[in-house]
Order: C-alpha cells, then structure tokens, then sequence
C-alpha cells in the first residue's frame, strides 16, 4: 500500500527535463506517475516508477539531487464523483493531503491517485478501515 516516489530537484533551465527523461530511459526505468511543480529557480519533478532504488541510483549517479519518499496509491472508479468520494473520506478523518497526483495506471473503469499525506501510517489505516483499494505495485 506504500509505495515510494522519487523527488527530483530541478534547476528551472530549458532542457532540463529533457535531460531527466533521457537518462531514466537510458537506464531502463519505466515511468508509471509524475508530476512537476516549479517556483522561479528550480522544480522539483515527482516520479512513480516499478524500480524506486534503480531510478534514484541512475539520477544520483548522473549528477541529480533525488530522494525517496513514501506516498499512497489509491484506486478512484473513473466517474463523476469518484475523486471526491475519496477525499472526503480523508477530510471526515482530519488527514491533511500535502498534494496527490494522478497515475498513468488504469484498469477498466478505475483510475489510480498518489497521494501525499502528512501520516503514512494513519493514511494508510483510513484507506483500510474504509474500503478503499490501494494500488501496491506499479
């Protein structure tokens, strides 16, 4: 039910990128989820990959700030409705969501969220104890 992400920091520079793509390409990793956010001077590039560790040693060995941080991946059914009926869920439990993103994953009419919660461990009883399907591997 936790996965890990990869956080890479990104000096906000065309072909920046680009770079990134290449290099995670050239060493085989698959990517599954990503996201990026940007201020003025740098970005910071959010990753889900079948293969964390081999990701993260490719991106370090190539020069690139990158770290691993443990998010939930959540099954949302693919309808109107879908996303909030699982956010409420975390409201009504008083979790905070830090940010969450979507996965290129999908199965029939479901679609997958990341999710970044303040407590891992609490997140992850909530989706328990609420019926929610997580998404272990990708």
């Amino acid at each position: 039910m936790i996965i890990k992400q990869i956080s890479v920091f990104l000096e906000n520079v065309s072909g920046r990128l680009a770079e990134v793509t290449k290099i995670l390409a050239a060493g085989q990793v698959n990517l599954r989820a990503m996201t990026i956010a940007d201020t003025a001077d740098f970005g910071i590039l959010r990753i889900i990959t079948a293969h964390p560790d081999k990701a993260a040693e490719v991106l370090t060995r190539a020069g690139f700030m990158a770290k691993q941080t443990d998010v939930l991946a959540v099954e949302v059914e693919d309808r109107p409705g879908g996303l909030a009926h699982v956010l409420e869920i975390f409201s009504k439990n008083k979790v905070n969501i830090e940010y969450m993103y979507a996965s290129l994953e999908r199965s029939q009419d479901k679609a997958v969220i990341v999710i970044k919660v303040e407590d891992v461990q609490r997140g992850v009883k909530i989706v328990e104890e609420n019926g929610l399907k997580p998404v272990n591997t990708f």
